[in-house]
């Protein structure tokens, strides 16, 4: 057993980052600059996209573009049951009602309940790239484009995520991303929005107050002042943020092969151990490797275990409609049988570019342990 507890989600900081994070503190701007600029091309060229729009959380970034769309009261949005409650959140922030969709097997939202729960309401769909693994974005176009509704593509877990060649977050009408601590790349807190559809300049000015210029682009010899044009909110993200950001982005391809790896040597480890199951293979694309889910046929007494090993674990996720909010709303459990069912099995592993191959060893060897000692059926 190791001595020091192998913290789930350590992000991987390197030099870089922190000689930018410096570089920026001592030029005397820390607010929303040219780090967040360098930061939105950087991003927009991975993607593949013209253009890109910082925002200080994936939160902000699903929230503001169901404003612009102009999405409220009158409206119904179709979120999956299997996700963080942000992306439920980011509806109820509008006023539109929150529509519930199960998953299928592996965690993705379910096209054929999405289409069970199209009303005449119905505005948009919100998909989430559960773990990393691409959603059928094929079933959920053709029914946007049958129903004439907005698809949003909640990539909090899918930067490098690609479905049958095709970026995650360029698919649909936009796509929203993460860069909180956890994530494949991170800035601490922060997120960004992307369109391969729309152009974002309407979407900028919502995203600091509705304001026509920004504190930096006003800086200069000629006065120049700012004018309100709309409704907006504070969801810029700062210099800071993006000078960690742009490193994270440089090394993304790198990390990226590092989690494969580890994600191929749990494969190996755990494909015999009665009682768990192993993430299923993928064939339609690629897989972001952000998460690596196990289900496990007693999850506390497995997750208490893995502690006496010194492992940290993460759950991903109690269903939406397993909490006492959503609860409050209406939803049971027997509607969304699937998302029921991973709940109560689902444990995520840690899977950081930042583990050492003896650290690997070490959750394997904790896993094992686990499985072994914790092999009562769930009641």
């Amino acid at each position: 057993m190791r001595k020091e507890t192998l913290i789930f989600g350590e992000p991987k900081i390197e030099q870089p980052e922190i000689d930018e994070v410096v570089d920026t503190l001592k030029s005397g701007w820390i607010g929303t600059g040219p780090k967040v600029k360098k930061f939105e091309q950087d991003f927009a060229k991975y993607k593949g996209v013209k253009d890109a729009v910082a925002v200080n959380s994936c939160t902000s970034a699903l929230h503001l573009v169901l404003a612009h769309l102009g999405i409220g009261a009158r409206h119904e949005v179709i979120v999956p049951a299997m996700t963080f409650s942000a992306t439920a959140e980011a509806v109820l922030y509008t006023g539109a009602t929150l529509v519930l969709a199960d998953c299928d097997e592996n965690g993705n939202i379910d096209p054929q309940d999405v289409w069970r729960k199209i009303t005449a309401y119905t505005k948009a769909i919100i998909v989430v790239h559960y773990t990393g693994r691409p959603v059928d974005m094929d079933s959920i176009m053709q029914l946007a484009n049958r129903h004439d509704l907005y698809v949003i593509e909640d990539c909090a877990h899918a930067i490098e995520t690609e479905y049958k060649g095709k970026k995650a977050g360029t698919i649909g009408d936009f796509g929203c991303f993460s860069f909180y601590a956890t994530k494949n790349a991170t800035t601490g807190e922060g997120g960004m929005v992307i369109s391969n559809r729309w152009q974002l300049d309407n979407l900028r000015p919502i995203s600091l107050h509705g304001m026509t210029k920004d504190a930096y682009s006003r800086k200069g010899k000629d006065f120049q002042h700012y004018l309100i044009t709309k409704l907006g909110f504070k969801y810029n993200l700062t210099d800071i943020a993006a000078s960690i950001g742009i490193h994270q982005l440089d090394r993304i391809e790198k990390n990226w092969l590092r989690r494969q790896e580890i994600w191929n040597k749990y494969n190996e480890a755990f494909k015999d151990i009665q009682g768990i199951e192993i993430p299923k293979p993928l064939e339609n694309g690629r897989h972001a490797y952000h998460l690596y889910t196990l289900l496990v046929p007693n999850r506390n007494i497995f997750c208490q275990k893995m502690a006496e090993q010194n492992i940290g674990v993460g759950i991903h996720y109690k269903a939406l409609h397993l909490h006492p909010l959503y609860k409050q709303m209406g939803w049971k459990q027997w509607e969304f049988p699937k998302a029921t069912a991973i709940s109560y099995r689902t444990v995520s592993l840690p899977l950081s570019p930042k583990m050492t191959d003896e650290d690997v060893n070490d959750v394997i060897e904790a896993v094992k342990y686990a499985s072994k000692n914790s092999n009562q059926p769930t009641s």
